[in-house]
């Protein structure tokens, strides 16, 4: 592990003399590739240069507890290479997870589609609920929302809607969300005050460029239509929504939020590339998948992943065991600590994979 780390210290020192040289100062391509690189080796020289500060204090300490020391003094030192030796281990743990490979797909923005399941209406009115929770947690986060495209209820839901959160790292944070969202409340519709369980899905999707996919457009059949508002009234005059068949998959992707079609097509096309990146992710990793199954999921559509009570209060993520009396906040947007939660356990879950590592 420290090789690597060494490593990585000695291409920090190359790159910081070879950015101060004016040739490649003038080359723009290779300037911005090697500050990018500089900027994903600077935590790992950071750290590195803590890790061995530490150790150095450590070998100060052990040094000092050689000689000759009043009780007083030694007791001191001994407490300080108790808190140093302390400390050295929780870097390692740190230094390994700097070390896990990284998800290509990390820093990219997302995709999200939200659709009602079992429950009607109820269902519907809560797909709306979790819109709002991921808006609000993308204001939180100064990244910009879009709605792509959405089939609203006449009572304020959404049968479904698709929506893109631009922002780096997006993906990283938000990318344990897909799956099968649980609601349990008494319906506003309910006479008898019976709490009702209903399901909403949620996939969210790495949004990529048109270099990452490539789309022959005679594998499409583009359709157009009336856009339609809540309850089927007719919100355009023209025939301005767009459906996009990709006849190889059979996806469809469908658009109608703009009064362009032009605009709606962009948009559709922007689902059908992260809908067709997702695929062929899936089919690179269903052997790694096979080997090895993460705690926190798979990102599977049809894994119940949590549930919203309403009547508790609480909200709790099946796959760690993680309740929170909360509720309130974490649909307002507050989801840092379950998100947190969840990283750090695929992150344990990866390290104990590779356990049989080294560290030399």
């Amino acid at each position: 592990m420290f090789e690597k780390f060494q490593a990585a210290e000695n291409r920090y020192d190359e790159i910081n003399h070879r950015l101060s040289d004016p040739t490649v100062i003038a080359n723009q391509d290779e300037y911005r590739k090697l500050m990018k690189e500089h900027a994903e080796l600077e935590l790992l020289v950071a750290k590195y240069g803590e890790y061995k500060k530490v150790n150095k204090e450590i070998s100060d300490a052990k040094e000092m507890l050689n000689e000759k020391l009043d009780k007083e003094f030694r007791e001191m030192v001994e407490m300080e290479l108790d808190e140093a030796q302390e400390k050295l281990e929780v870097l390692k743990k740190e230094m390994k997870i700097l070390l896990l490979p990284k998800d290509p797909n990390d820093e990219k923005s997302v995709i999200v589609e939200i659709r009602g399941g079992a429950g009607g209406e109820e269902a519907a009115l809560f797909a709306g609920d979790l819109f709002r929770m991921y808006t609000r947690y993308a204001e939180r986060n100064r990244w910009k929302t879009e709605i792509l495209d959405s089939n609203p209820t006449e009572i304020g839901g959404f049968k479904e809607v698709v929506f893109s959160i631009d922002g780096s790292g997006a993906y990283s944070r938000l990318k344990f969300e897909s799956g099968v969202h649980r609601v349990q409340r008494i319906p506003s519709t309910e006479a008898n005050g019976r709490v009702h369980t209903s399901t909403v899905t949620v996939a969210v999707l790495p949004e990529v460029e048109e270099i990452d996919v490539e789309i022959n457009p005679n594998d499409l059949r583009i359709d157009t239509y009336r856009a339609s508002g809540a309850g089927g009234q007719h919100i355009n005059k023209t025939d301005s929504a767009i459906r996009i068949t990709h006849l190889p998959t059979g996806l469809v992707v469908s658009c109608q939020d703009q009064r362009s079609q032009h605009k709606n097509k962009d948009k559709a096309m922007r689902v059908l590339r992260s809908k067709l990146y997702e695929i062929a992710q899936e089919q690179q990793n269903s052997e790694i998948a096979q080997e090895r199954k993460s705690q926190v999921g798979t990102g599977d559509r049809s894994e119940r992943i949590r549930t919203y009570n309403y009547p508790q209060g609480r909200v709790t993520d099946h796959r760690i065991g993680l309740t929170l009396y909360k509720i309130e906040d974490i649909l307002d947007g507050d989801i840092d600590e379950i998100l947190d939660a969840l990283i750090t356990t695929d992150q344990a879950d990866r390290l104990g994979s590779g356990a049989d590592d080294g560290e030399d």
